[in-house]
């Protein structure tokens, strides 16, 4: 199936509201639509959903989206729908009438796409269904849950293979954003891909800034952090149900949102917990690695890990949970070696040895990435296989500020001669737990036990703790001086290039031990500068139409659209249809509302401000949108309700909130359409509007809402509001 490149440009335009497609997106989908099986490795935020959705639109059938998370597919539906394209989702969330409505909706061939769980996918009821609904296309989204290699493995995603014997000629398309080598391979051979094309986005995410500092008091840290971003939404990962309930008591204290998030839960209060997150009801959540996968947030500012992650991998896929929408977040890891500890401690009571060691493994790379002094996003990248050649990234702590180096010469010398005389005096190698504390002279009981406070080097290193002198260990290692033993027993020897370097007194330059406080670069990649006023005069007016949706506000536009908005200040829509993430269905539900806003600012007595170009793609060549009400989908409600239906039929029959559909019918009075208004409200209540509108000229409407106790709905208002401004242009004060 070819469809040629203005016929995707155009769907892309009119549906997502952007100009060009994301590096790879524009491959992939052309693959799918020539029905080839795909492999798709993309970071968060490079735009995997859209390489299914788009082609959903462009050919026959129901695209059947297997996701994991339950909690995520009706804010995957809402965004869809808000933006014009036809989709529904199967779980238990629903009751028995609506699942029966949904289904007959398929049999009919109401719906783009179908979103569903992998254990609703494998009853012994749904594949029948299959034939019904003429399943064309199938996206297994998360598809590392495939893999036992991968750091989230679900036994129910490997019987994902029987729906190729259920649909044989439906190409598949497997996405994740994480997975090493191995993992890919074991995707693509337990999904049964046939010749599969396979795409590899780069690793790195441009707009994320990776900042570790020393863990003292993580609580007060985070308060900390949190308070320099007064606007920003963000994660606090822990490893412990009880440290994420702490921290959120210790935010809460400081006067900032907090909520937590964790398996000890249960399902309603995590389904509440994340609602209010995804709603900017609350600014932070603190949660375990249950809450995360999936999250669909695009505004997340921030990330902390309280907590050292177990793996690379799984520190990897929490940070990408950040800055979704491309604008910069920062990632803030807590390190101690302390957590280190404790892990190996709960690795020990593990009998499976071969389990530990991988686990050692994994934790000493984590580990590692946190001590080391070079650059990290180098370190990110190489652990999936993906060099890095720059020499400066401009969005790590190391980068930033890198540290000072020191002649460590007299350290090297003492841990190396430490290493030799306990190898020595015991005729085996010990860990540099062990030599850090015959540095500095410990007495606790293994170490007495084994002689070693009678060596010369016992106790000559009292000038450092016994995590400076691992730290110093681990710099050691990384030159080469040092090696670690793989195995159970993650024992340190001296090299030869060591012994040459303890003989010869040759100088050993390392950096500086790790220092609080470093400081993220004020701009960076990404910053889209604009009105910081009118932006969050927009925020507000974002939130307040997504309430009344009832959907999270990213729903209605991201920051992103908000930002090109308040940089741009259109007052029209062929203006407002230029704005990225602006498509026709956004533009005719919520154009002129936000047009309204941006007069109002400008009336308001605030001046233009003047920023530099940004760097985008050139815009696809098409045909101006007309405004708002002319055509399209607010011409269809109009239609509607000249035929004589009501808000909430049209809603209804339409499969839209009663919300969109007053502001359909508010933007054509503004237009000029002759509708009576005791069709929507009595003169009783137009007269207590237009008393509470008396001197109000604010777009958003929450304190008239407000003022009036809530006795007339929001819609109701905003059709009042457009009759007055109507009279007030035409020279009339009546509605």
């Amino acid at each position: 199936m070819t469809f040629s490149t203005a016929q995707l440009d155009e769907l892309l335009k009119r549906h997502f509201g952007y100009d060009a497609f994301r590096p790879l997106q524009r491959d992939i989908i052309e693959a799918l639509l020539d029905r080839r099986d795909v492999l798709a490795i993309l970071p968060t935020g490079a735009g995997k959903s859209l390489c299914y959705q788009l082609p959903s639109l462009a050919a026959d059938g129901l695209t059947l989206v297997v996701s994991p998370l339950i909690a995520l597919m009706k804010d995957q539906v809402d965004q869809l729908q808000a933006v014009g394209i036809s989709a529904t989702f199967l779980n238990s969330t629903l009751d028995g009438m609506e699942a029966r409505r949904r289904m007959d909706g398929l049999r009919e061939g109401k719906y783009d796409l179908l979103y569903v769980a992998p254990e609703r996918v494998m009853t012994p009821d749904f594949a029948p269904s299959l034939g019904e609904w003429n399943v064309t296309t199938l996206a297994v989204d998360e598809a590392h849950c495939i893999s036992e290699w991968g750091h989230d493995f679900r036994p129910e995603y490997r019987r994902l293979r029987e729906l190729r014997e259920w649909l044989p000629e439906a190409p598949v398309i497997a996405l994740t954003a994480t997975a090493t080598p191995r993992v890919r391979e074991d995707i693509a051979l337990q999904l049964g891909l046939r010749e599969p094309a396979k795409f590899l986005a780069s690793f790195n995410r441009p707009n994320l800034n990776y900042l570790v500092e020393p863990k003292q008091r993580a609580g007060k840290q985070a308060v900390d952090f949190i308070r320099k971003r007064p606007q920003a939404s963000g994660i606090v990962y822990c490893q412990s149900r009880k440290r994420t309930e702490s921290i959120a008591a210790e935010l809460r204290q400081a006067g900032i949102s907090a909520i937590c998030y964790h398996a000890g839960m249960d399902g309603e209060d995590r389904a509440r917990a994340q609602e209010a997150f995804l709603r900017d009801e609350v600014r932070v959540v603190c949660a375990t690695i249950a809450f995360g996968m999936g999250i669909n947030k695009p505004d997340v500012r921030f990330v902390i890990h309280a907590d050292l992650p177990k793996n690379v991998e799984g520190y990897y896929q929490e940070t990408g949970r950040s800055g979704r929408d491309g604008l910069p977040a920062d990632c803030l890891l807590l390190y101690s070696r302390g957590d280190v500890t404790k892990y190996l401690r709960f690795l020990d009571e593990n009998p499976d040895q071969a389990a530990r060691e991988i686990a050692r493994r994994q934790l000493d790379q984590m580990a590692d990435f946190a001590e080391s002094t070079d650059c990290r996003r180098r370190g990110l990248l190489g652990y999936f296989g993906e060099k890095w050649t720059k020499d400066n990234c401009g969005g790590c702590d190391n980068c930033l500020q890198p540290r000072e180096t020191w002649d460590a010469t007299t350290e090297a010398q003492k841990l190396m001669s430490c290493a030799i005389r306990v190898r020595q005096a015991s005729g085996y190698d010990f860990g540099l737990s062990h030599l850090a504390n015959v540095l500095i002279g410990s007495k606790n009981e293994k170490l007495l036990r084994t002689g070693h406070d009678r060596l010369s080097t016992y106790g000559i290193g009292k000038e450092h703790s016994a995590a400076q002198w691992m730290e110093i260990g681990r710099q050691l290692q990384r030159l080469g001086l040092l090696t670690a033993a793989t195995g159970d027993r993650p024992t340190v020897a001296v090299t030869a290039d060591g012994m040459e370097t303890l003989k010869s007194r040759a100088t050993v330059t390392l950096s500086r031990l790790m220092a609080a406080a470093k400081k993220p670069a004020a701009t960076r990649a990404g910053d889209i500068p604009c009105d910081e006023g009118l932006f969050e005069k927009l925020r507000a007016l974002r939130k307040q139409l997504a309430d009344e949706a009832g959907v999270p506000p990213y729903v209605v536009f991201t920051d992103v659209t908000l930002r090109h908005i308040a940089r741009s200040y259109p007052l029209d829509h062929r203006a407002m249809a230029a704005i990225p993430g602006v498509g026709e269905r956004k533009l005719a539900d919520y154009g002129g509302l936000f047009i309204a806003a941006v007069s109002g600012w400008l009336d308001g007595g605030n001046e233009k401000q003047e920023f530099p170009p940004l760097d985008l793609p050139a815009p696809a060549p098409r045909v101006p949108a007309k405004p708002a009400g002319a055509n399209g989908t607010a011409a269809i409600t109009c239609e509607m309700f000249e035929a004589g239906k009501s808000p909430a039929e049209i809603a209804a029959e339409r499969g839209l909130v009663v919300s969109t559909i007053e502001n359909h019918i508010a933007q054509a009075v503004e237009a000029g359409r002759g509708y009576d208004p005791r069709r929507f409200y009595t003169e009783a209540e137009e007269s207590q509007m237009r008393a509470a509108f008396n001197g109000y000229d604010d777009v958003a409407l929450k304190p008239v809402f407000d003022h009036l106790e809530g006795r007339i709905s929001y819609g109701k208002l905003r059709i009042f509001r457009a009759f007055h401004d109507r009279a007030a242009t035409s020279g009339h004060t009546g509605s």
